[in-house]
């Protein structure tokens, strides 16, 4: 039996609460010891995060931009070069390319798991030093494929939405990947956070080194770099959030399993569709409402009366946004993406929800359709 309580799109309040007294143990730590940038309870964190990441490293940056941009500053590709990315991403994925002094390639996604197209890829392919695939939603893009395609050039992971995914049985495919510690992550911090994730010891000394001013040692600045660094009170909320991390990903597993029933047979409403050989994660469950934006801004007005969080993620492109009108590509450029834009309805979905809670979305949303 469900009831008329508000069901939030995110519940961090509901996560915090699980692990209040582990965070203020760790931040007394942190206080009393003076160190607040990086020290050991960073250098922890980096360690318990490779080990989760099956990796030989893991660098803390300030945030989940700064983590992809030291990933591609580091890998020190041509000045200008072309680095090919999905149109349907979060806008920080073509700033950080940009930021990096590089040119991002915008490519359409798979119609079906809105994934980066391996077929859309191939044919800009001549116009690219690397690639840099999205790991959208909780699922990673299909990294064969574009390891197949990328030869010599290196693949950079996008996997901030991907904490703990894997595809056949790996967590990472890449030469190196970058993720978001944002507070909404499946892994998420109570303020900005990020990380660089390789296997790399080169690779990962060079992000350290960006990351940190160019130095290695105090006042000697061996290169350019610039000031993205993990501060201790972060690395205490996500050592403690990791360590539950496997659970709540399962958690988000049975309530997307449990969305996709209670979906079943809803007319107008089409469930996300997991990949073949991924493992997922629900950082997001976002369906897809026929007939376009008009009609999924109808329905998610009508739920957000009814005191349901539904939200809308990435209502506009990349290539439509004002800021990368350079790149010279308007509407009709990449079909896929636009009008995954105009469709997508993301419905409430953490590791604590109920299942009244979700009985209760499925009812609002089915009563906004009738109307």
């Amino acid at each position: 039996m469900t009831t008329d309580q508000p069901v939030p799109l995110v519940d961090l309040a509901a996560a915090h609460a699980e692990i209040e007294a582990e965070v203020r143990a760790g931040f007394d730590r942190v206080l009393a010891s003076g160190g607040y940038i990086k020290g050991p309870e960073v250098a922890g964190f980096e360690e318990e995060y490779a080990a989760f990441s099956d990796a030989r490293h893991c660098v803390g940056a300030a945030n989940g931009t700064d983590a992809l941009e030291l990933a591609l500053r580091a890998l020190d590709l041509p000045p200008g070069g072309g680095v090919v990315l999905p149109a349907n991403t979060f806008v920080a994925t073509a700033e950080a390319v940009q930021r990096a002094g590089l040119r991002p390639v915008l490519v359409d996604a798979d119609p079906d798991h809105l994934l980066i197209d391996p077929a859309r890829v191939a044919e800009v392919l001549a116009d690219a030093v690397a690639l840099l695939p999205v790991h959208l939603n909780g699922q990673l893009a299909p990294m064969a494929a574009l390891l197949d395609l990328a030869g010599d050039r290196p693949v950079v992971e996008d996997a901030a939405q991907s904490q703990g995914a894997r595809q056949d049985g790996r967590a990472r495919h890449g030469r190196i990947s970058a993720t978001s510690f944002y507070p909404g992550k499946n892994l998420g911090a109570y303020g900005d956070a990020g990380a660089v994730v390789t296997d790399d010891d080169d690779l990962a000394a060079s992000v350290r080194l960006i990351g940190d001013h160019g130095s290695a040692r105090k006042y000697i600045h061996e290169r350019f770099g610039f000031n993205s660094r993990m501060d201790a009170l972060q690395a205490v909320v996500l050592r403690a959030k990791l360590r539950r991390l496997p659970a709540w990903n399962e958690a988000r597993r049975a309530a997307a399993a449990r969305y996709d029933a209670l979906l079943a047979g809803l007319d107008g409403i089409t469930p996300p569709r997991t990949a073949p050989g991924n493992e997922h994660v629900w950082h997001l469950y976002a369906v897809r409402v026929g007939a376009g934006g008009a009609r999924r801004d109808a329905l998610l007005a009508a739920l957000n009366a009814a005191g349901i969080g539904a939200g809308v993620h990435y209502p506009v492109p990349v290539h439509l946004q004002p800021a990368f009108r350079h790149l010279g590509r308007g509407e009709g450029a990449f079909p896929v993406a636009e009008r995954a834009a105009a469709e997508l309805l993301t419905l409430p979905l953490f590791p604590q929800i109920t299942a009244g809670q979700q009985e209760r979305v499925v009812e609002a949303l089915a009563k906004a359709l009738a109307a």
